[in-house]
């Protein structure tokens, strides 16, 4: 099951954020801040994408400038729906990133792949 889903830039700012598990703001701005420098440390060549994180295991991949801390799925369907995804379209139109997030995921599962 899925904690979370994170998509930060590469100067660590949240662009988008679903959690599966309760948090209160405070332990979600730690958990945010302690995983972006944890991934944005780690050399891309040496190292892959599957990191140990407090009794977790963090699953992520770097598109262009965005951490994306999930499912290539979500990525393929987020840039068939864009065309060609970008930063600011997850900025500007989040609300549909989120529409698409849900129909994927539900409760930290994966609920449809089609």
């Amino acid at each position: 099951m899925l904690q979370f889903i994170l998509i930060q830039n590469r100067q660590g700012k949240t662009r988008l954020s679903k959690w599966y598990i309760p948090c209160d703001d405070q332990e979600k701005n730690k958990i945010k801040g302690k995983i972006h420098r944890l991934i944005v440390s780690r050399d891309r060549r040496r190292q892959c994408n599957f990191v140990d994180f407090n009794n977790h295991k963090i699953i992520y991949r770097r598109y262009a400038g965005l951490f994306f801390s999930a499912i290539h799925l979500f990525v393929e369907v987020i840039d068939s729906f864009f065309g060609n995804v970008c930063e600011l379209d997850l900025i500007f139109n989040f609300y549909k990133v989120y529409a698409i997030l849900d129909e994927i995921f539900l409760g930290g599962e994966l609920q449809e792949t089609n």
